[in-house]
C-alpha cells in the first residue's frame, strides 16, 4: 500500500465535528443581517393583519389593543425564545440547525420518524419561495404611501409587480457571492432597522404607556374569548405571522453559530416588542379617528411615523424586507443540504463561498426559488393575496420540529418528564395555530400547500427509491477480481480502451468495489486497460485539505483512491489524478505507461485517461414489484434534473463513458418461443 502526506490525519479530520463559529462584533452583525430579516419585519405587517380582521379602525378599544398585543408578545415568547432559542439551538448535528438536522439526530428513535422529517422540511422550503415575495411586493407597495414617490409608481399594480420582480432576480443573483459576505453587507443595515424599530415605537410608549399592560397574558387570554373579539380564534393565524421566521433562525444556525444568537436575539425581541407596543399605543390615541378611515389598506407601522419621518422609514422598510428574503433562502440552502446527506434529495453540487463550512451555496436550489418567487408574484400581485397564503405551511413545520425535539428531549438528551410537557402544550399551541390558519387555504394557501406536497413528493420518491437499491446493493471484495484484471489487461484479442480506466464510487469500503463497476469491466463487453483507477471523494469538516491515500493491493495495476478534499476545495478529480498518477510513476509503483506519438518532442510516461460513468437502470425484464418499479422510475426521473457528476468533479473536457447497468440481476421469466421455417409460415 502507498499513502501521500497523511491520511490517517486526513480521516480523522473528517471524522471531527464542524467547530464552533466564535461570538464576535463581526459574527453578529452577519448574524443580524443572516438569521433574523423575515422575523425581523413581521411588524411592518402583523399589526395591519390584526386590525383589518377586527373590523378596521372604527373598532379599536382598549381591549382590542391591550388583548391583541399581549397575544403577539406571548407568541414571540414562547414560540422563538422558549422552544426555538431555548430548547432547539442545543440540537445541532455538528454545528448545523434545522429540521433535516434534528431528524438526522433522532432518527434511530423510530423509523416513522422520518415522515415528519418530510413533512416539515417540505412545509419550510415551500414557504421560503413564499417568503421573498410577499416581503418585497409588502414594502414596494409601502412606497406608494410617500406622495412623491405615489406621484411616480401611481396606483397601477403593474409597477409594484415589475419593481419587485427585478428586486428578486438581483437578490437571487447575488446568492453565489455567499452568505458571509452578504451578511456583512445586510448586518449593519439590519442593526439600523432594528434601532429604529425600537425607537420609533419607544416614542409612542412614553406618551401612552397604558399600553405596557400587554405584558399580562391574562389579557390576551379574555380578549381571545371575548365577543369582542369579531375573529374569534382565526385571530391567531394573524398573530402567528409575527414568528413565522423562528424556524428560519433554527435552519441559519449553521452559518452563523448558536452563540451568536444567544448573542443578538434579546436585543431583537426587544426592540420587536418595542414596535408592537408602539403601534398598540398609537391606536389607542387614534381610536375611532375618522380621517383615517379613508386611508385604503391602513397600516399601523407607517402611520405612526411622523410625515417627515415616514419618506426615511419606509425606504429603511424596503431594504429590510429585502433582506427578510435573505434568512428564508440560506436557510433553504442548509436544509436542502442536509436532506441530501440524509439520502432524501438528490446530490447536487455545492459551493462553500466562504471560509465556514455552514455558509453553503447550491445553484439548483437557488435558481428553483428564484422561479418559484417570480411565479408567485406573477401569480398574486398584491400582496393582500399573497398574505393570505402566508404562514399556514410553517405551522406544520414547527408541529413536525416539536415532535422531533419530543424524542430529542427524551431519548438523546434522556430528561424523564419535561418532554412530555413540552410536546403536549406546544403541540396544543402549534395546533390551534394551524386550525386558525386554515381559512388561509382558498384564498392563497393553497399555493403553498401544493408546493408543500411536491417538494414531499420528490422526497418521498427519493427515499422509497434509495430504500429498493439499498436493498439490492452488493459489494464485492476486489482481491477475487484482480486474478481476471490481470487476464484481461494482457488479453490482446480484445482493443485496449485506453491506458488507465477510471470508476468514480461511494463506497468508502477500500476493500470492496460495488458490483456494477466489475460488471461494467468484465460483462459490459470486456474493458481492457493497462490500469484500473477506483476514486472516491471525502469532504473534510477543514476548508483547504489536499490529500490522497492509495491502494495497490500488491499489484501494479489496480489503484484504490480516496481523496481527501477541505470543503473549499473545487472537486477537480481529473487533475488530481493526474498528479497521483505523477506521484506513482515516480516512485515506480505505476510502469511507464509509453507512447509513441504526441504532439510534444518527448512523449510523457503517463497514458490516456477515460472515465466511465456508471448509472443504475430498471430494465422492462426486471422481475420486481409494481411499487418497488415505480419508486425507482421516479427516482431516476429525478436524478436526471439534479445536475451532472461530470460537471461536480471537473470531468467536462475528459474523455467520459456513460454506461447504465441493470438495477436488479432476476429477470421475469419469458413464454419459450418455438422456432418456425419460412415455409411453415407461409
Amino acid at each position: 500500500m502507498g499513502s501521500s502526506r497523511n491520511a490517517n490525519a486526513a480521516e480523522r479530520s473528517s471524522a471531527q465535528h464542524s467547530p464552533e463559529i466564535p461570538i464576535s462584533i463581526g459574527a453578529m452583525l452577519v448574524t443580524l443581517g443572516v438569521v433574523y430579516g423575515d422575523i425581523g419585519t413581521s411588524p411592518m405587517y402583523v399589526t395591519k393583519a390584526l386590525l383589518a380582521g377586527n373590523g378596521g379602525i372604527m373598532s379599536v378599544n382598549e381591549e382590542f389593543i391591550l388583548g391583541a398585543i399581549s397575544l403577539v408578545i406571548w407568541t414571540v415568547t414562547l414560540l422563538t425564545t422558549v422552544k426555538y432559542v431555548l430548547v432547539s439551538l442545543r440540537a445541532d448535528n455538528h454545528g448545523e440547525g434545522g429540521i433535516f438536522a434534528l431528524y438526522s439526530i433522532v432518527r434511530r428513535g423510530a423509523k416513522w420518524l422520518i415522515i415528519p422529517a418530510m413533512l416539515g422540511g417540505s412545509a419550510l422550503l415551500a414557504d421560503g419561495v413564499l417568503t421573498p415575495a410577499v416581503t418585497i411586493t409588502t414594502a414596494i407597495e409601502g412606497l406608494r404611501t410617500i406622495p412623491e414617490v405615489h406621484a411616480i409608481m401611481g396606483d397601477n399594480q403593474l409597477n409594484v409587480v415589475i419593481i419587485t420582480l427585478i428586486i428578486v432576480c438581483v437578490l437571487f443573483i447575488v446568492q453565489r457571492a455567499g452568505t458571509s459576505k452578504i451578511g456583512r453587507a445586510f448586518g449593519p443595515v439590519m442593526t439600523f432597522w432594528f434601532i429604529f424599530l425600537g425607537v420609533s415605537g419607544l416614542m409612542h410608549v412614553l406618551g401612552n404607556p397604558v399600553v405596557l399592560k400587554a405584558f399580562n397574558p391574562v389579557r390576551g387570554i379574555m380578549f381571545l374569548l371575548s365577543p369582542n373579539n369579531h375573529a374569534g380564534i382565526m385571530i391567531l393565524g394573524s398573530c402567528f405571522l409575527a414568528t413565522t421566521g423562528a424556524e428560519a433562525l433554527y435552519s441559519d444556525m449553521g452559518h452563523v453559530g448558536r452563540g451568536n444568537i444567544y448573542a443578538t436575539w434579546p436585543f431583537v425581541k426587544i426592540c420587536l416588542i418595542l414596535s408592537y407596543l408602539g403601534q398598540g399605543a398609537w391606536l389607542l390615541a387614534n381610536a375611532g379617528n375618522t380621517e383615517l378611515l379613508g386611508i385604503a389598506d391602513l397600516n399601523p407601522f407607517f402611520q405612526m411615523l411622523p410625515d417627515a419621518i415616514r419618506p426615511f422609514g419606509v425606504v429603511l422598510s424596503t431594504c429590510a424586507a429585502i433582506i427578510a428574503s435573505q434568512a428564508l433562502i440560506t436557510g433553504a440552502f442548509s436544509l436542502v443540504s442536509e436532506a441530501s446527506g440524509l439520502d432524501l434529495m438528490p446530490h447536487m453540487q455545492v459551493f462553500y463561498p466562504a471560509e465556514t463550512k455552514g455558509q453553503l451555496y447550491i445553484p439548483m436550489v437557488n435558481y428553483v426559488m428564484w422561479a418559484g418567487c417570480i411565479v408567485v408574484v406573477l401569480l398574486f400581485q398584491s400582496s393582500a393575496h399573497m398574505e393570505a397564503a402566508y404562514g399556514l405551511a410553517i405551522t406544520i413545520t414547527m408541529i413536525c420540529t416539536t415532535v422531533l425535539l419530543f424524542f430529542y428531549l427524551h431519548k438523546i438528551r434522556h430528561v424523564k418528564v419535561l418532554p412530555f410537557i413540552f410536546v403536549v402544550f406546544f403541540v396544543a399551541l402549534e395546533g390551534f395555530f394551524f386550525f386558525s390558519s386554515l381559512t388561509k387555504f382558498f384564498h392563497g394557501g393553497y399555493f403553498t400547500i401544493l408546493l408543500a406536497a411536491l417538494i414531499m413528493s420528490i422526497m418521498v420518491s427519493w427515499y422509497n427509491g434509495s430504500r429498493v437499491e439499498r436493498r439490492q446493493a452488493n459489494l464485492l471484495p476486489i482481491r477475487s477480481y484482480l486474478d481476471q484484471l490481470d487476464r484481461l489487461r494482457h488479453d490482446e484479442t480484445y482493443d485496449k480502451l485506453c491506458d488507465n480506466l477510471v470508476y468514480l464510487t461511494n463506497n468508502t469500503r477500500t476493500d470492496y468495489l460495488d458490483r456494477d463497476i466489475l460488471y461494467s469491466i468484465f460483462d459490459k463487453h470486456p474493458k481492457r486497460a493497462q490500469a484500473y483507477w477506483f476514486l472516491n471523494v471525502q469532504v473534510t469538516d477543514e476548508p483547504h485539505t489536499f490529500e490522497y491515500a492509495v491502494e495497490n493491493f500488491g499489484t501494479d495495476y489496480v489503484f484504490r483512491v480516496t481523496f481527501y478534499l477541505g470543503y473549499k476545495v473545487n472537486q477537480r478529480v481529473n487533475a488530481y489524478l493526474r498528479q497521483v498518477v505523477g506521484d506513482l510513476s515516480a516512485s515506480g509503483e505505476l510502469p511507464p505507461q509509453k507512447s509513441d506519438y504526441s504532439v510534444y518532442k518527448t512523449p510523457g510516461p503517463i497514458g490516456s485517461f477515460r472515465f466511465c460513468m456508471v448509472y443504475k437502470t430498471l430494465a422492462p425484464e426486471s422481475d420486481v414489484d409494481p411499487s418497488e418499479r415505480s419508486a425507482i422510475a421516479l427516482k431516476y426521473a429525478i436524478r436526471r434534473h439534479a445536475g451532472s457528476p461530470v460537471q461536480w468533479y471537473g470531468l467536462e473536457n475528459s474523455n467520459v463513458i456513460y454506461e447504465y447497468v441493470p438495477l436488479f440481476t432476476k429477470f421475469k421469466t419469458v413464454e419459450h418461443l418455438t422456432r418456425i421455417y419460412p415455409s411453415q409460415h407461409s
